[in-house]
């Protein structure tokens, strides 16, 4: 995917280039490109912020140095004007390493029971076994996301999944429990890359108008995998085949996703590749002005780097009470999946209805399903509607509240789900009635996720990424926590009782989008890292009807 060297340039002697970048401001900002701060060694402005500054460049701004190498309008190296195929192809591959890393995760809860016979062990060890791998959730995506920043996300996808397939063969041969307990962490450690490196990849290669389509279809594989683990695992453990074929499963599937890698995933970091591009057009002419702006960072000392940019995820979120708002909707939305899938499930299905555990995976189908017909309803109606704004809006990008509809849909049928699946629990009820309450829980889940997750990328612009790291990151701590204390909950209440208090919880957080939509503008002309954009469109105002339609209205 070479093409001949898209650079302008303007030699010194003739004065300074007045052009204006190649690095036009979308609609729609794309922010996860630049997932983290690091400050450039002179001042305490972060890489974010200045090229937030460049690419938005204030009255009578204009970028200056002709040296600068850059993309130009048809450049066949810049990833946004790839094959719309090929393109498709990568956010498929994104989703499916995402789908690896969520598999692995649940997959050993399919044969905790012969977990326990061979180790020994109780099963709050044998939980142990999920909500570590989990907890190396919470370290992976303060890792990677800076480490693809420095070195390309192709270099550090390969990396990280090499070392989570080894793994993954630690698990499979592992003699006694300590062996188990430590390659699990580490393992959940390195398959977190997808997590916060595939979404990025996807931003990487898709202009703000396809984004959202792109994001729904990846929603999907973080909810997907730990449907299918318990299902594999299920059938595995009533086969009579060894505790240790789920690991060599898993082992085979990660070492697929990284040979799919090394032979089909292309560096998709634009600052990466116009890095790239620099050091070639430097040695064919021989002229060492030509830069890009990426290895002034370089220069950086690497420890200097990773220690702004760690920190940076949890500045964000504790100066921003809209954020905090927004993580503990989301957390809670991953414990109820979490919830259902380790414990809810095999009391309802198998005490309660007689199933086998290999039936017990299939229970978890409609959870699957659901989250189709979500994306379904997306793109048939919410994304149009919001390709419309963009062009109502334009040349601003379209205000984040508007992300929020979705919610508004998704949100109230999240928490009915958790009502409908307790109280029809009992033996005595159809199976199909729960069954059916998980088709509800798939929809509203991946609704209610998919636009927190694009308000987040909207509101926090330059900073976004920062934003949706330290949401992984307290996501998966709570993730990890809640099936060791969730057995004793469930020995207290029973599925009725538990699926109850979890439901008013829902209850309690249904209101947020709403405030979100009231009153997020005020709170992000106030807040210190999310942007203020105008809010009406540039042309003419809204007539009353338009107003009538608008997210604000509907509070």
């Amino acid at each position: 995917m070479s093409a001949a060297p898209a650079v302008h340039v303007l030699p010194a002697d003739k004065g300074v280039s007045t052009r204006k970048s190649a690095l036009i401001p979308s609609a729609t900002p794309t922010i996860i490109d630049d997932a983290s701060s690091k400050t450039d060694g002179n001042d305490n402005e972060s890489i974010n912020e200045r090229e937030g500054r460049e690419l938005y460049p204030g009255p009578g701004e204009q970028k200056t140095n002709s040296y600068l190498v850059e993309f130009g309008p048809d450049d066949k190296e810049n990833p946004k004007n790839w094959s719309r195929l090929y393109r498709w192809y990568l956010t498929m591959l994104g989703g499916l390493l995402v789908l690896n890393a969520t598999f692995a995760s649940s997959a050993p809860s399919g044969v905790a029971g012969n977990l326990m016979e061979y180790f020994t062990f109780s099963k709050e060890v044998a939980t142990l076994t999920i909500s570590l791998f989990v907890a190396g959730y919470c370290v992976g995506p303060l890792l990677w996301g800076p480490l693809s920043e420095n070195f390309g996300r192709r270099s550090i996808f390969i990396f990280a999944f090499a070392v989570y397939t080894g793994f993954q063969v630690g698990c499979a041969l592992s003699r006694n429990t300590a062996s188990i307990l430590i390659f699990r962490l580490l393992g959940g450690t390195f398959a977190a890359a997808p997590l916060t490196n595939s979404g990025a990849l996807i931003s990487d290669i898709w202009d703000p108008a396809t984004r959202g389509k792109a994001l729904a279809l990846y929603t999907l594989a973080p909810f997907a995998g730990p449907a299918f683990g318990p299902l594999v695992g299920g059938y595995i453990s009533v086969s009579g085949t060894s505790w240790r074929w789920v690991f060599w499963v898993s082992t085979i599937f990660a070492g697929a996703c990284t040979v799919l890698i090394v032979v089909t995933l292309p560096e998709t970091y634009a600052p990466k590749i116009l890095a790239q591009k620099a050091r070639r057009i430097r040695k064919e002419t021989g002229d060492s002005r030509y830069f890009a702006p990426l290895e002034d960072q370089e220069k950086i000392s690497f420890a200097k780097q990773l220690n702004g940019t760690v920190g940076k995820p949890f500045k964000v979120l504790f100066q921003e009470p809209m954020l905090i708002a927004l993580s503990l909707y989301m957390i809670w939305l991953w414990l109820h999946l979490q919830y259902l899938l380790f414990e809810a499930y095999p009391i309802v299905f198998v005490e309660g209805h007689h199933m086998t555990v290999g039936s017990l995976g299939l229970t978890f189908l409609p959870i699957f399903l659901g989250g189709i017909c979500s994306v379904i309803i997306y793109l048939a109606i919410f994304n149009p509607r919001y390709v419309r704004l963009m062009e109502k809006f334009s040349p601003n990008p379209v205000p984040p509240e508007y992300r929020l509809e979705l919610a508004l849909v998704g949100a109230p049928i999240f928490t009915i789900s958790f009502f409908w699946f307790g109280w029809t629990s009992f033996p005595s009820v159809s199976y199909w009635a729960p069954l059916t309450a998980g088709f509800a829980i798939g929809v509203s889940t991946i609704m209610v996720f998919n636009a927190l997750f694009n308000y987040i990328i909207d509101a926090y612009l330059f900073v976004a990424a920062s934003a949706l790291a330290s949401n992984t990151v307290m996501r998966s701590s709570f993730g990890a926590a809640f099936p060791l204390f969730a057995t004793q909950m469930f020995d207290s209440l029973d599925p009725r009782w538990a699926s109850t208090l979890l439901g008013f919880v829902a209850l309690a957080l249904l209101p947020i989008p709403l405030i979100l939509i009231k009153f997020g503008p005020a709170l992000r002309r106030r807040s210190k890292h999310a942007p203020s954009r105008p809010l009406n469109p540039p042309a003419e105002a809204e007539s009353e009807e338009e107003k009538k339609k608008s997210p604000e209205s509907q509070v």
